[in-house]
This record gives structure tokens, C-alpha cells and sequence, in this order.
């Protein structure tokens, strides 16, 4: 059986949140679990200074750590819980239900929701990231986008070598195990799970469970012809 448990794809012991994955069969199921999450924390500590400029909607359901920088042109809509050295960038928007662990950079044009980053999180320019989870130190290329939603809005399901999981979610993005990389203007599909250490070159178009330590890229060649203009 191809293992799929949280554990294969994360390093909980410095999660400071790993109590989400507890009891999950699958790390997907860890999304669900985040409205209860949220309902029993302390919310509305936020720890560093907040610029002009920046918006916060429903600050009393948002709490940021120690050491985080919030850049003026960031929108950040609880629940949300951001940690510690982190960085909000400047045109960042965060739509609520998000969790951050330590060291993450949410950056310029990310838009995040109902979404898990682990610690040393870097998701820097042009992301889209929706009810995904993002392991420690996988670092997203410029215009990685995780979709969430298929277009027949069917449900979402994983398919492995060897089973058909059905989730019995319409909403799933990207699952991506510690020390996943993607190049620019990557494309995950919905309900794309990748394991620790995998590799995506950049412009590809990528689905399904890929194991650890692997590298996608695309079998399409770039044609180069001489240049005539009047041909």
C-alpha cells in the first residue's frame, strides 16, 4: 500500500500546530479540522508592529508571532494564525482560515486560504494557494499555482499506482511533503500530492500522487526556425 499518512510527508516535532494532523489517516483531512482549530485558540495576539497601510480584517481572529515583518499593501482576513520571523509582503492577500508555522514568506500577489503552511514555508511572488498544505521548506517558483477546484466541480480524488482514494472534498489543492520545489509557473491540479524532496521544472502541468524524492518535468520540446518576414 502506498503510504499516505502525515508523517510520511512532514516533520511534525517542530510543528508548533502539528496537534492538526492528529488522528488523520490522510494529511488532507487535517484542512477539515481547522474551523475547530480556530474556535480553541486564544486568537488576536499580534506580536509585532503593524504598519499604515496594512489591512486587517477581523483583527481579534488574528494572531502573528514575534519577529514577523507585515508590509504596507498586505490584506489579512481572520482566523489566521501567522508565526514567528515571518514575512507579509506587500500586495500579499490572506483570506483566512491559514495557518503559518515559523520562518514562512508570504509573498507579493500570494493569495492563501483555508490553507496549512509548516515551518520555512516560502511561497514569494504571484502564488495562488487554496485549502493546500505546504511542508517545511518546500520553496514554490514564481506563479505556482495550487488549484483547488475541478471543472466539472466533481469531486477530487487520488490516484495512486495502486487505489482510487475518493476524498469526499470538491475543494483540494496541493498537498506538498518537506522540501518540495516548484519552478516558475507550475500548475498543480486539483488533489496533487507530492512527497518530500520532489522537484517540478518550471511550466509544467502536474497531477495525481507523485512519490518522494522524484523530478517531473514535461516531454514537450522547444522548436526554434529561422526567422522570415514574409514567410
Amino acid at each position: 500500500m502506498t503510504n499516505l499518512s502525515p508523517e510520511y510527508f512532514f516533520d511534525l516535532k517542530n510543528f508548533k500546530h502539528a496537534s492538526l494532523f492528529h488522528g488523520c489517516k490522510y494529511p488532507w483531512q487535517a484542512l477539515a479540522k481547522l474551523k475547530a482549530f480556530f474556535a480553541g485558540m486564544t486568537l488576536g495576539q499580534i506580536e509585532c508592529e503593524i504598519p499604515p497601510g496594512v489591512h486587517l480584517e477581523h483583527p481579534e481572529s488574528i494572531s502573528i508571532g514575534k519577529g514577523s515583518v507585515v508590509e504596507p499593501g498586505a490584506f489579512i482576513r481572520g482566523p489566521c494564525v501567522i508565526g514567528e520571523n515571518c514575512e507579509v509582503r506587500q500586495g500579499a492577500y490572506i483570506r483566512g482560515n491559514f495557518v503559518a508555522g515559523d520562518g514562512c514568506v508570504i509573498g507579493h500577489d500570494t493569495e492563501v486560504k483555508n490553507t496549512i503552511f509548516l515551518n520555512d514555508v516560502r511561497a514569494g511572488h504571484f502564488a495562488y494557494l487554496g485549502d493546500s498544505i505546504l511542508g517545511n521548506e518546500v520553496n514554490l517558483g514564481a506563479g505556482t499555482i495550487c488549484a483547488n477546484l475541478r471543472l466539472d466541480h466533481g469531486k477530487i480524488f487520488i490516484n495512486t499506482d495502486e487505489e482510487k482514494i475518493i476524498t469526499g472534498l470538491s475543494k483540494l489543492g496541493a498537498i506538498l511533503g518537506d522540501g518540495v520545489q516548484t519552478g516558475c509557473n507550475s500548475v498543480l491540479n486539483p488533489g496533487t500530492v507530492l512527497g518530500k524532496q520532489t522537484i517540478c521544472y518550471p511550466c509544467t502541468n502536474i497531477g495525481g500522487y507523485i512519490p518522494a524524492k522524484q523530478v517531473v518535468r514535461t516531454n514537450s520540446q522547444i522548436v526554434v526556425t529561422p526567422f522570415s518576414k514574409f514567410s
